[in-house]
């Protein structure tokens, strides 16, 4: 699928403080990040939607009045994943039709084998009536999966990208070099996104877009006209506070930067608690540059 390309926001869950989900803000996160530099695709319930703490019928109102107030101008991408193939195949069946594409993300603290991640996603592939977009992130799940093996999946049919959030230069490398053409591949790394653009990356499935989606989509969209003088400005500019999203976790940085300009309240769901006192007041001063 070439729209899934360029900018696409990993979308935040706002919540009010009885921890309900506030879907007065998240229809100010999504008109704020829609701007003309902004997102090119949207993305829910991914890892930044606080998705483990969402029950099955909030996802389905999320994904809904994300899709409402969308109203088909950007692709939407659905987080769709697990550790149990059997409960993930069934889940994809039955996927929001909201969906233009399926996230699905390597399963985690099983810790199953290459031939397993292959079988597992060659399973959920087959099941869903969507394409699969693969996302790989070791530092969540406790295993890589190989370029290899994401080659291999890139062959089906049905799977068109994969979100390679590893920090492995050489492994996306490999990737790149032999990936089929029609195939996306996608940075999960604000950090390094400049640099893998520069290797031929597509775009990013991008935390900081939530709340600098002009700044870091301006990035983007330089560096995928090949302007990489003006995205590595930009890129300096920003090296501070994409840091500063994650130092104490995600969404928590990210979260506490939207609080700071009024457009959710600062609350998370337990296990994951809001940013310090000395995270906000950083971010504060880098939000008033």
């Amino acid at each position: 699928m070439n729209e899934i390309s360029g900018m696409g926001v990993a979308l935040i869950t706002p919540f009010k403080k009885d921890k309900s989900v506030d879907f007065d803000a998240l229809a100010k996160v999504i008109e704020y990040v829609t701007v003309d530099e902004g997102a090119d695709f949207l993305v829910a319930l991914g890892t930044t939607a606080e998705s483990p703490t969402l029950n099955a019928q909030e996802k389905k109102d999320i994904v809904r009045f994300i899709a409402g107030k969308n109203s088909k101008k950007l692709p939407l991408v659905v987080g769709v994943g697990g550790n149990n193939t059997g409960e993930v195949v069934k889940n994809v069946a039955n996927l929001y039709e909201e969906a233009d594409a399926v996230l699905s993300v390597v399963p985690y603290y099983n810790k199953p084998s290459q031939k397993g991640l292959q079988e597992h996603f060659t399973a959920i592939a087959d099941a869903s009536p969507k394409p699969l977009v693969l996302y790989n992130v070791p530092g969540r799940t406790g295993v890589n999966m190989t370029a290899d093996t994401c080659l291999k999946l890139a062959e089906h049919r049905n799977i068109v990208a994969i979100k390679e959030a590893s920090g492995n230069l050489n492994q996306l490398g490999y990737i790149l070099k032999s990936r089929p053409a029609d195939f996306s591949v996608l940075s999960g790394d604000d950090g390094l996104t400049l640099m893998q653009m520069a290797m031929g990356i597509d775009g990013v499935i991008s935390v900081a877009g939530n709340a600098f989606p002009e700044e870091f989509g301006r990035l983007v969209h330089r560096a995928m006209l090949g302007n990489f003088i003006d995205a590595r400005s930009i890129h300096l500019q920003m090296i501070e506070i994409i840091d500063l999203l994650f130092v104490e976790g995600n969404p928590v940085g990210v979260k506490t930067a939207l609080a700071i300009k009024g457009l959710i309240e600062n609350e998370l769901r337990l296990p994951l608690v809001g940013g310090s006192e000395v995270l906000y007041e950083k971010l504060k001063k880098q939000i008033r540059l």
